[in-house]
């Protein structure tokens, strides 16, 4: 039987490999197959409870705002996208944040946000990290969630 906590965030295919360092979609690459526990076969993975609320919102992040339109979701995704190719500005972290939380307003499962910040990372100048603390509905206790944007298109790790 599953935890109460991954009862509320229910069940959802696996369509991102690395939760704590995606930096994009993957597409045409974005289910992931593995071995069911139960029988051995090979099935498509899937996520479930916190890890499904954390991949939601990466995928939110990573979607561009109206991409998906034409499915009848014209306010998911955000509007990051809009500063590749931008510097690592304070104006332009600003920016990601006011981008950030505009995605997060259209998100029912989040009852408020705690905390944001974006920050340059040291290593790498077209890298911003995107730290946030949310409360969501279904859970007790804030919720933390980092990941990077790069401002740099094609950029890899």
């Amino acid at each position: 039987m599953l935890a109460l906590v991954e009862q509320r965030f229910g069940t959802d295919l696996q369509l991102l490999g690395n939760l704590e360092n995606q930096h994009d979609r993957d597409i045409g690459r974005d289910l992931r197959t593995g071995p069911r526990q139960e029988t051995g076969q090979i099935d498509l993975q899937t996520l479930t409870g916190v890890a499904s609320f954390q991949q939601a919102l990466l995928l939110r992040f990573l979607t561009r705002a109206g991409e998906l339109s034409q499915l009848g979701h014209p306010h998911y995704g955000s509007r990051l996208h809009e500063l590749i190719g931008e510097l690592n500005s304070a104006s332009n972290r600003n920016r990601a944040k006011l981008f950030v939380l505009q995605s997060l307003a259209d998100e029912p499962r989040i009852e408020k946000v705690i905390g944001i910040s974006v920050s340059k990372n040291v290593s790498d100048p077209t890298r911003v990290d995107i730290d946030l603390t949310l409360k969501a509905l279904t859970l007790d206790t804030p919720f933390n969630l980092v990941f990077p944007f790069f401002l740099e298109p094609g950029v890899t790790q």
